[in-house]
């Protein structure tokens, strides 16, 4: 071998070991630059997906705390201007009895109003039940809404003669429980009649009619 030729082979080596080595290089690069970008992806997913749960969570916590604060609906309780009575006449005369949730959320009714007329040493009886058995009633008058009681005095014992006042209370969960009160009504100042004999009185109910038929003197 003639040492011009040697010379032209030794050249062809190294050009082709140059060769080799740039691209592995760039291999090399274009791997680190995909794990990364593969990496980068997984960590936005991840973080994606973590607030998502976290969002998610919230949202579901938000619900339970409103939903257990819609649960605790406090006692509605009597005032002069909450509660009015009024007595209609005839044949199916009676005696109503209107209160009115003058607050902005809504207020719980059991059973009965306890009406005590004339500074009477017991309340008016339950038509519906009596003080020791009561049927249960609790009723929820929404926000400004308005519930309803009747006292039946379409005969003359039920009728009776007419009073002065009333001693208002409202009944609370248990047979001897009250929520507040009393307050108490002063027919000749508000230029009221009613009159009220041996008569009983119905459970709150969240509309006239429904008390009228509950008392037998609606139609």
């Amino acid at each position: 071998m003639t040492a011009r030729r040697s010379r032209h082979r030794s050249a062809a080596y190294a050009a082709l070991a140059l060769g080799l080595a740039g691209s592995l290089a760039l291999t090399g690069c274009n791997s680190h630059s995909s794990k990364k970008s593969k990496t980068s992806k997984k960590s936005s997913s991840s973080s994606s997906k973590s607030k998502k749960r976290r969002i998610i969570g919230g949202g579901a916590a938000a619900a339970g705390a409103g939903t257990a604060a819609s649960r605790r609906v406090p006692d509605c309780f009597p005032s002069t201007y909450k509660v009015t009575l009024s007595q209609q006449s005839g044949p199916d005369s009676h005696v109503t009895v209107k209160f009115k949730n003058t607050t902005s959320r809504d207020c719980k009714l059991y059973n009965a109003p306890l009406l005590r007329f004339n500074n009477a040493k017991n309340p008016l009886p339950l038509l519906q039940g009596t003080p020791g058995h009561l049927d249960g009633t609790r009723l929820t008058v929404p926000a400004h809404g308005y519930a309803y009681a009747v006292i039946p005095t379409n005969t003359a014992a039920t009728k009776g003669t007419e009073q002065k006042s009333v001693a208002i209370d409202f009944m609370g969960v248990s047979a001897s429980s009250v929520t507040h009160g009393p307050v108490t009504v002063n027919f000749a100042e508000k230029r009221l009649h009613v009159s009220v004999g041996k008569a009983k009185v119905t459970n709150w109910t969240s509309s006239v009619h429904g008390a009228q038929l509950a008392a037998g003197v609606g139609k």
